[in-house]
Parts: C-alpha cells; sequence; structure tokens
C-alpha cells in the first residue's frame, strides 16, 4: 500500500499536492482523488509529473481551477498538453462519398497512379541509356542472381504447368476433332496455340506471381527500414543497385522460360494425342514441322521481353511507394501482382490485334 504522504503534505488548514504524481502512484492517486473530490487543494512541490499524473489532476480539479503556479515550465508544458488532448473534440467521421464523387476520385488517383508509372518508365529508359556510355555501373553479379533466383530455380513449375496445360488442350480438344475423323489437326491446334499465346502468357503470369511479388515485398520493406534512404546518403544510385539488375536478368530469362514453355507444352500435346488420338510423336512432328511456321514462334518470343519489363517495372514501382508500417508492404506486395497480371494480358490483347493487322 502506497502512502498518501508521498505525493500529499498537509499545511493547516490547506491541502497540498507535492512529491510524485506519476505512473508508480497511479492506482493511489485516483483512490485519493475519488475520496477527495470536494476539496481544492494548492499545487506546492511537484517533484514528478508525468501524462497519467496531470490527467488525475486535470479530472480532479478541470481546467478553470488550475493554478501553475507551482509547477515548472517543463509541467505547465506538460499539463497544457494534457488538457488541450482531454479537451479535443473525437474526429468526425467522414461522410460516404456520393456516386460521381466516387467516380471522380477514383479517376484522380488513377491519374496520379498512371503518371507515377511514367516517371518510373523514364528514369528506367535513361538508366538504360547511361548504361550503354558506362557499362561498368552494371551490377553483374546481382544479374546473375537474379537469373537464377527468378529464372533456374522457376523452370520446375512452369515446365509442369506448361505441360499440363498442353496435355489438357490436347485431350478437350481431341475429343471433339475424332468425332469428325481430323484427329491429325490436333497438331496445329496445340502448337498455334501454345507457342503464339498461352507460353508466353503463362510464364508471364508465374513470374508475376513468383517474382514480381518479391521486388515489391523486398523494396518496400527496405523502403521501411530506410536502407534506400541510406544508400543514397552514401552517394549510391539505388535504381543501380536494385532495379537494373533485376530488370536485365529478367529480360534474358523471360525468353528462355518462354521457349521452355513452348517446348513441354508440346510434348504435353504430343503424348496425348499419343495416347488418346493414336497420332505417334514421329507422326506428329512431322507435321509440326510441314504445318507450322518458325513465325510463330517469334510472334511469342517477341512478347516475353515486354512482360518482363512489365513485371519489373510495376513491382519495383510498387515497393518504391511503399509508405507507413508492415501493413504497407502486404498491400504493396498485392498490388504490384494484380497490376502486373492485369498489364501483362492487355498487353497481350493489343500484341493479337497488331499481329493480325501484320499477317503474322
Amino acid at each position: 500500500m502506497i502512502d498518501q504522504s508521498s505525493f500529499i503534505r498537509q499545511q493547516g488548514q490547506t491541502l497540498c499536492l507535492c512529491g510524485d504524481w506519476s505512473t508508480a502512484q497511479l492506482g493511489a492517486l485516483e483512490d485519493f482523488v475519488r475520496q477527495s473530490s470536494a476539496l481544492k487543494p494548492e499545487i506546492a512541490d511537484l517533484q514528478r509529473l508525468d501524462s497519467n499524473g496531470a490527467l488525475v489532476l486535470y479530472r480532479w480539479l478541470g481546467a478553470s481551477a488550475l493554478d501553475l503556479s507551482g509547477l515548472t515550465a517543463s509541467q505547465v508544458q506538460l499539463l497544457q498538453l494534457v488538457v488541450e488532448t482531454a479537451q479535443g473534440e473525437p474526429p468526425q467521421p467522414t461522410p460516404p462519398l456520393g456516386f460521381l464523387a466516387a467516380i471522380g476520385k477514383h479517376s484522380l488517383v488513377n491519374l496520379v497512379h498512371g503518371q507515377q508509372l511514367l516517371t518510373f518508365l523514364g528514369r528506367i529508359s535513361l538508366l538504360l541509356l547511361s548504361l550503354c556510355a558506362s557499362p561498368r555501373q552494371l551490377k553483374l553479379r546481382l544479374c546473375l542472381d537474379v537469373v537464377q533466383k527468378d529464372g533456374v530455380q522457376a523452370v520446375p513449375i512452369i515446365s509442369l504447368l506448361a505441360f499440363l496445360l498442353g496435355a489438357v488442350i490436347a485431350f478437350q480438344a481431341g475429343l471433339q476433332l475424332a468425332t469428325y475423323g481430323a484427329n491429325v489437326f490436333i497438331v496445329e491446334l496445340v502448337s498455334l496455340t501454345m507457342l503464339r499465346e498461352l507460353s508466353p502468357l503463362i510464364c508471364a503470369i508465374i513470374v508475376a506471381g513468383r517474382s514480381g511479388s518479391a521486388y515489391a515485398a523486398q523494396l518496400a520493406t527496405m523502403q521501411m527500414n530506410q536502407e534506400i534512404q541510406a544508400l543514397r546518403s552514401l552517394g549510391q544510385d539505388p535504381y543501380v543497385w536494385l532495379i537494373l539488375p533485376k530488370l536485365l536478368g529478367l529480360l534474358c530469362v523471360l525468353p528462355l522460360l518462354t521457349v521452355l514453355s513452348m517446348l513441354t507444352g508440346l510434348g504435353g500435346g504430343m503424348l496425348v494425342a499419343s495416347v488418346q488420338l493414336e497420332l505417334s510423336p514421329y507422326e506428329f512432328l512431322q507435321r509440326l514441322g510441314q504445318e507450322v511456321d518458325v513465325i510463330h514462334v517469334w510472334v511469342g518470343l517477341i512478347k516475353a521481353p515486354v512482360f518482363a519489363f512489365i513485371i519489373v517495372m510495376v513491382g519495383c514501382m510498387q515497393g518504391l511507394l511503399a509508405k507507413g508500417g508492415a501493413e504497407e508492404v502486404g498491400r504493396r506486395t498485392t498490388r504490384s501482382v494484380v497490376q502486373a497480371i492485369f498489364l501483362v494480358i492487355i498487353l497481350d490483347a493489343l500484341f493479337s490485334i497488331l499481329f493480325s493487322h501484320l499477317g503474322w
């Protein structure tokens, strides 16, 4: 039990507040205030006063009855801060926006985001131009690290998914072709679908979910820990160390993964054609060489570097825009994956329209 004499002193008919009015005495202070709510004491010699003690004092005497003559300057400042905080009005809830106002707000947010994307694109373009003039600034070891983590380690999952995708397409289409006795056309169906569209698309989607999210999480965490500011304080360009190796590494890796996806997808279609449609692998490969032009391979490969650029740009930009706490890291990571996949699908549709007009 704390003795009340540590914070109260009786001087004749006057009750003086003194000693320690801090969190350590909080229970005794509150008990004493409840018992002495009708008294009006004086402040004599408060040796310690923290925010909890000041709040008890304010609740007891009120702002109008406070006599600050016995307080030091720092105690007066603390007590005034507690009074202002206690008297502050609670924040009013923001009224919901109307339909048109919500559309306008989202439009402005998207315009700002588009501006940030263009700014980031310009910064990367200037960095690539400076790299051509000064190749020494390339961090080759970091590029090779990206090749290993985002390329070599992604081979199993991309091979498996592409194989299964080619097998499913061949199986579903083969059921219909067998009805009309057109089993042999499964070669064109599987090869054109995988080479032109699905192989580059499935690679980009997997890499966006696997590597793009990692880019955003890494840069967002570094932004939270002020590691990027530390690089700038050392006179280093964070884009050279953190973004350029990712971009160049993925530009090299994604076309190779796309070729792997094409081969494994054709392998899955060939297996199903051999088992279900009685079309031997030799006949499959022979018709593939006769009927499928090499331009279809180039159509798929042209898309891969563009998809890689989009994945790196979106993932790194979202990571650099992170501000706040740990929740912001997760939010930016999720947004990077969604935006990268969305832009990849939009670009794939635009490529399809362009190649159709070019007659490829």
